[in-house]
C-alpha cells in the first residue's frame, strides 16, 4: 500500500462524528449546518433533475453555472472574469484543492503552509512530490509576520497555499497581511492556491479581499470557492474556481482525472444561487452572526476563554486556564462523558502544534447550541 495514505490517520472530522453518534452526542465538532439550506436553491435542482439535462455535462462545468460565477465576483469583488477561459466547476472544493497542487506542484518544489492547516493539503503536496514549509500561527490573533515568511520562502519556493477566513481560527487576514504575502510571491515568482470557501461567511461588517485582486497577484492565484458553504448545503460539494487561463488551463486537466465532471442539476442551482438578490448573502452573515454570539455569550458565562471569531462556522476557547494541556484528551471526555462533540485543534497541525484550544461549531440552531451549552455546564463543573 502507499504509505502516504497507509499510514494516515482517520480524519479527526469523521472520529469525532463518529463519536459524536455513538455516544448520542451534540455535535459542536463537525462544520455542518442545522439548517437545511435555502429552499429555493434546493427547489431548483429538484426541477432540474426532473426536467434538465442528466448526463455528462463539460467537464469544465455547466455554462450558466460558468457565467454565474463570472458575474458573481464581478459583483461582489470586483474582479473580472472571461467564464470562458477563467472559471472551472469540480466536486467540491476539496477536489479543486487537489487539482491546483497537482496541476503546479513538481517534485522537490517547496510549498508555503500555514498551520492550523485544512487537513488534506499536506498528503496531497507530499503526493506530488512537494517539500512543506510551514509558517506556523499563534493564538489569539493567528497572524503571520515578515519574519515568518523570511523564514518560509526560498528559490525553491513553488506555490502558497492561503487559507482566508481560516478554519479553524476563524480569522480574517487584513488588506495589509495579504499585500505582505502577495510581496514575496512575486519576489519568488510563487503561485498562490487561495481557498476563500468561506468568503462569504464574515462578520462585524468586515471585508473579505480575495487574493486575486491584490496587486501583482491576477495572474499568480488560483481562486477556491464553495457553494456549499455559501448555501450552507455541504454535501452538495460544488467548487469554484478562478483562475488566469494559463494556470487554469493546466488545472482542468489534473479535474478530468479526478471526477471529470460535477451533477449537472446542483450546477444549475448553484448558479441560479450566485444570482440571489445581495439581501440574501447579507442576511445569511447577520444569522450567523447571531449564532456566533449565542454561543460567545454562553460559553463567557460559563467561565470559558472565547478567542475573537471573525468568520467561517467557528470559534475556539482556550481550555489552558482551566488547568488542561490535552486538547484531545479534552476533546474525547467531553464527547464520552458529557455528550458534547467538539475539535482539538491540535489536530489542524503537522508539527509543534497549540495544544490549548478547541473548536466549537455555531452554525446550528438556537435550541441546539442552548442544549450544549447545558451540557458544557456540566463538564466545566468537573
Amino acid at each position: 500500500m502507499n504509505p502516504l495514505f497507509a499510514d494516515l490517520p482517520t480524519t479527526i472530522f469523521e472520529t469525532m462524528s463518529s463519536l459524536a453518534r455513538e455516544h448520542n452526542a451534540i455535535n459542536l465538532g463537525q462544520g455542518f449546518p442545522d439548517d437545511p439550506g435555502p429552499e429555493d436553491v434546493r427547489a431548483k435542482a429538484a426541477e432540474a433533475s426532473l426536467s434538465g439535462y442528466n448526463q455528462y455535462p463539460s467537464m469544465m462545468g455547466v455554462p450558466e453555472l460558468r457565467e454565474a460565477i463570472a458575474s458573481h465576483y464581478a459583483r461582489f469583488h470586483g474582479l473580472t472574469l472571461d467564464p470562458l477561459r477563467e472559471t472551472l466547476v469540480t466536486s467540491g472544493a476539496t477536489e479543486a484543492l487537489t487539482a491546483a497542487i497537482l496541476a503546479t506542484v513538481r517534485p522537490g518544489d517547496e510549498v508555503v503552509l500555514f498551520q492550523p492547516v485544512y487537513d488534506s493539503y499536506l498528503p496531497m503536496v507530499r503526493l506530488a512530490g512537494g517539500v512543506p514549509k510551514l509558517v506556523t500561527l499563534k493564538p489569539p490573533h493567528w497572524h503571520f509576520t515578515q519574519e515568518d515568511l523570511d523564514r518560509a520562502f526560498s528559490p525553491r519556493t513553488r506555490v502558497v497555499i492561503l487559507n482566508t477566513p481560516l478554519n479553524p481560527t476563524g480569522t480574517v487576514f487584513p488588506r495589509h497581511l495579504l499585500e505582505m504575502l502577495a510581496a514575496y510571491c512575486v519576489k519568488f515568482d510563487a503561485i498562490c492556491i487561495s481557498d476563500e470557501v468561506w468568503e462569504h461567511v464574515v462578520f462585524d461588517e468586515r471585508e473579505h479581499v480575495p487574493v486575486m485582486t491584490i496587486k501583482g497577484m491576477r495572474e499568480r492565484t488560483i481562486k477556491v470557492g464553495s457553494a456549499g458553504k455559501i448555501f450552507s448545503l455541504t454535501g452538495w460539494k460544488i467548487g469554484l474556481v478562478a483562475a488566469a487561463p494559463d494556470l487554469l488551463r493546466v488545472v482542468s486537466k489534473a479535474h478530468q482525472f479526478l471526477t471529470f465532471t460535477t451533477p449537472p442539476n446542483l450546477q444549475s442551482a448553484v448558479a441560479y444561487g450566485l444570482m440571489k438578490e445581495t439581501e440574501y448573502f447579507t442576511t445569511m452573515r447577520l444569522d450567523f452572526q447571531r449564532s456566533r454570539d449565542r454561543l460567545t455569550a454562553g460559553l463567557q458565562a460559563l467561565g470559558f476563554d472565547v478567542l475573537p471569531s471573525q468568520g467561517t462556522y467557528f470559534l475556539n476557547i482556550d481550555i489552558g486556564p482551566l488547568g488542561v494541556a490535552d486538547d484531545v484528551a479534552f476533546c474525547h471526555r467531553l464527547v464520552t462523558e458529557h455528550g458534547v462533540a467538539a475539535i482539538p485543534v491540535s489536530a489542524f497541525y503537522a508539527q509543534n502544534p497549540v495544544r490549548n484550544v478547541v473548536r466549537l461549531c455555531f452554525a446550528k440552531r438556537d435550541e441546539t447550541l442552548d442544549a450544549g451549552l447545558e451540557r458544557l455546564a456540566g463538564a466545566i463543573g468537573k
